[in-house]
């Protein structure tokens, strides 16, 4: 029985806490980690205890009286390090093990004590490894030196990003500071691609993947309110008031100006109805503090009915407690996403997930219901791989030498090289971009060493180094000197306009562009600020299930009555199209000199063919606004189809194209912070990479057959 290979104390805990039994994952974790060294993946449903599966082993296991930090639990968010800090150190008291807090906002002086007396548990996010790394590398070996487990908390975020490549690095580097190998964790409810998870620990023959496959019982309705101008109609806010208004809920939108807007909205119904007042917003632009006060009450407020309004700040770990019910507006951009936000709701055991799925038009319908049916049938994308991740390459370039203070060039290439988030970069490669790094004064060569360069030493003291992702440039709202949040500045900012922020109002009095700071007051009406920020990537096979739907006669019993109209519409506009199989026919309309082609393919996709079709001469765009997926070209039919047949012939030379694409618009590499770091031709091999899709493109035009209207 597991329970009786855990040590002492720790069944003493499990006593304490009164648990029954151990959930499967819990059981599966202890047998197999205190059994054998090794790495583990830990894939079971959210709020099935993947926490304490990995810690109640680690705690039973690792000899505590040793020196150095001998557990490092990395985790993608601040909030979620403060949240499972009370969990991990609750755990840890059975034994007397200290756990500290390590990022940017953790005490200080626990801090330093952990650096003069290094011991127990250090909870931390990459940054701040990172950041550690440049500025205080002889920490590294200090601390970390002596590691036996290193757990990631929500390892499929890492999957897939430029994150999660530059975390692999850090694993590495740690690695390299270890005389003996230490074990990975990785703990996720929603992994795609468990071979991609695998390789994620360097280490894929010597990683295990334990899989819970119980499934959660989830209670699914989906309601139709069309939308035609900027603000969500009225009868769907009040038909969302009327479901959310006596439970506690979680609302995800997919922007945060419409964050904002149902929050006040349905704060205003309230009000006039007497009802409660716990209407709260939450997304990264509201204040840290405000947004603390928001899970603390969420988290201990047994009683009262709430509805928090949020983005993907509340999709991942954090625990707010109990909640009735997850509302999803609108189609979410992937699968993994919506596992996530589902999760959220129905997690003390036997109870069953509620989920209400509304949509404002038909694509956004057919999408929600494509993204539904492969969950159902087990479907999570898998992360995309970026075999030669240039950019984050060039960062840990410049990380390990303003580390190391100057190092040998040789060294440092064959640090590189060993890298095993760098493994598919050529050594040439590799070296090329180390010269082009010292050619434009990020890097300076001093014989046989390099160090920082003039240009480098302004990238490295920078604390936005640390990081790989890009963040926006806001302005902090305050009023009477209370931070209320950020906003990205825009024309809209003027004083005496109103904003909404943090489910509330605010009427602009004083704007200091110099500061970047915005005073308000509160007000009575108001207008929703303007948030930038872009859809995210469809998978193709999202794109393949909303076909299918389309022209299948499948019913769902899922679908209220007005949204079965609606799919029945849909149908209806595309009966002219005898499509038999979806795999490989697509509806194209011909209409003089105008085209309109429904791919039904991934995003990446849509962009190489728009690229290609540009390059052959044909002015096109893209629409996948409100989830529709077609591309519409100014072609007569016989100049189309015969440029489609020699779209293929352009892939081997498309780079030269990429590069005049590049340089009339250099905010096509927007998505990568440090491309800019590159030589022109590995930024262009980023965009084939991370921004088109050559291989996926060449297929599906090879293999495609136009359907038209009978």
């Amino acid at each position: 029985m597991a329970f009786n290979l855990l040590s002492e104390p720790i069944r003493k805990y499990v006593y304490d806490k009164r648990w029954e039994k151990l959930r499967p994952i819990q059981a599966a974790a202890i047998t197999k980690i205190l059994s054998r060294d090794g790495n583990f993946i830990l894939a079971s449903k959210t709020a099935s205890g993947k926490t304490e599966a990995a810690f109640l082993p680690i705690l039973s296991k690792v000899d505590f009286s040793e020196k150095g930090v001998q557990v490092l639990y990395i985790s993608p968010l601040i909030a979620l390090i403060n949240d499972q800090f009370q969990r991990i150190e609750e755990l840890c008291k059975y034994l007397d093990v200290t756990v500290t807090k390590w990022h940017g906002e953790a005490n200080k002086t626990l801090k330093g004590r952990i650096t003069k007396s290094p011991e127990g548990i250090v909870l931390i996010t990459p940054e701040s490894l990172e950041a550690m790394f440049v500025n205080k590398a002889f920490n590294i070996k200090h601390l970390f030196s002596n590691l036996k487990y290193i757990v990631i908390d929500e390892i499929h975020s890492f999957l897939g990003t430029d994150r999660g490549i530059q975390l692999k690095s850090i694993l590495f580097r740690l690695q390299i500071v270890n005389p003996i190998p230490f074990n990975i964790i990785g703990l996720s409810a929603t992994i795609g691609d468990y071979i991609e998870a695998k390789r994620f620990t360097g280490d894929e023959e010597n990683t295990k993947v334990l899989l819970d496959k119980t499934a959660r019982e989830i209670n699914a309705v989906f309601r139709y309110f069309d939308h035609t101008g900027d603000e969500l109609p009225i009868k769907l806010i009040d038909d969302l008031y009327q479901e959310t208004k006596d439970n506690k809920v979680l609302i995800f939108p997919n922007s945060r100006g419409k964050v904002e807007e149902i929050a006040v909205k349905l704060k205003k119904i309230s009000q006039k109805v007497n009802g409660h007042s716990n209407y709260f917003a939450h997304h990264s632009s509201i204040d840290r503090e405000v947004r603390e006060e928001v899970e603390h009450f969420a988290k201990n407020n047994n009683r009262q009915s709430f509805s928090i309004v949020c983005t993907s700040t509340l999709e991942l770990g954090i625990d707010i407690g109990t909640v009735d019910e997850v509302v999803q507006i609108d189609a979410t951009f992937s699968i993994a996403s919506l596992i996530q936000r589902v999760g959220r709701s129905g997690r003390r055991d036997g109870e069953i997930s509620k989920l209400f799925l509304y949509a404002t038009n038909q694509w956004s319908l057919l999408q929600s219901l494509a993204c539904w049916q492969l969950y159902t049938e087990g479907f999570i994308e898998p992360p995309l791989s970026t075999e030669k991740p240039f950019d984050i390459l060039a960062h840990q370039l410049l990380s390990i030498v303003k580390g190391r203070s100057g190092i040998s060039q040789q060294e440092l290439e064959q640090l590189l090289k060993t890298n095993f988030a760098f493994s598919k970069v050529e050594s040439s490669e590799i070296k090329e971009i180390l010269i082009y790094l010292i050619e434009t004064n990020r890097l300076e060569k001093i014989g046989s060493e390099v160090i920082i360069g003039v240009d480098g030493e302004r990238i490295v003291n920078n604390r936005d180094f640390y990081s790989v992702f890009k963040s926006e440039e806001n302005f902090k709202v305050v009023s009477n000197r209370n931070p209320i949040g950020e906003i990205p500045f825009s024309p809209q900012i003027r004083i005496d306009e109103n904003i909404l922020l943090a489910a509330r109002i605010w009427k602009i009095k004083d704007v200091d562009e110099k500061a970047k700071r915005i005073e308000v007051v509160p007000a009575n009406d108001g207008k929703k600020p303007m948030f930038s920020g872009s859809g995210g990537n469809i998978h193709s096979r999202i794109r393949l299930k909303m076909l299918e739907i389309l022209f299948s006669e499948q019913q769902f019993d899922i679908l209220n009555e007005e949204c079965n109209n609606q799919l029945s519409l849909l149908r209806s506009d595309f009966s002219a199209f005898k499509i038999v199989n979806t795999s490989l026919e697509r509806p194209l309309i011909v209409h003089n000199n105008h085209i309109e082609f429904f791919s039904f393919i991934g995003t990446r996709v849509n962009r190489t063919i728009s690229l290609l079709l540009e390059i052959s001469g044909l002015s096109n765009t893209v629409n996948e606004k409100d989830c529709e997926c077609a591309i519409h070209i100014q072609s007569d039919k016989h100049e189309f189809l015969q440029t489609w047949s020699g779209l293929t012939n352009l892939i081997p030379n498309v780079e030269a194209h990429i590069f005049d694409l590049l340089d009339k618009n250099p905010a096509l590499l927007d998505f990568s912070k440090w491309g800019g770091l590159l030589p022109k031709k590995y930024q262009v091999s980023l965009l084939k990479q991370k921004y088109f899709d050559l291989n996926e493109t060449e297929a599906f035009i090879k293999k495609v057959k136009f359907n038209f209207p009978k």
